[in-house]
């Protein structure tokens, strides 16, 4: 999952419903890259974009690094959510003994294992029935 520290920086991943992120992060003026875009672009949602920096407020340090992500997989909800994911492990094994901490309180270094129940046979949806007849 972690990768070492190379020209690229410190590489992890991240998962979140069926989205995969791989993060590479390195000392900078804090830009974030996602699949070649800035995040304004790619994470139009106001509310996608505080996912994506929930880690950096909580340890107030984004002027600190730049963030490159390739992402796949998934929506643009579960796709945010790895992004997250993964960045706070990358921060994690940048500072271990300063970042683990608050991170681990917060939840972020979990990884969210709910995913889409599938849908069964007889059933409109994985639970929803069919309308019942009395008569």
């Amino acid at each position: 999952m972690v990768g070492t520290n190379s020209k690229r920086g410190i590489h992890t991943i991240g998962r979140r419903k069926s989205a995969v992120a791989r993060v590479y992060l390195r000392e900078g003026k804090g830009q974030i890259t996602v699949n070649s875009k800035p995040m304004d672009q790619y994470f139009a949602r106001k509310t996608l974009q505080m996912v994506v920096n929930q880690p950096f407020e909580l340890l107030e340090n984004r002027e600190n690094f730049d963030v490159l992500v390739t992402v796949q997989g998934g929506g643009t909800s579960g796709q945010a959510g790895a992004v997250r994911h993964a960045l706070s492990r990358a921060l994690d094994e940048s500072n271990t003994e300063e970042f683990h901490t608050p991170l681990k309180e917060k939840g972020f270094l979990t990884r969210d294992s709910r995913a889409v129940e599938r849908k069964k046979y007889g059933r409109h949806k994985a639970r929803k029935r069919p309308q019942f007849s009395k008569r």
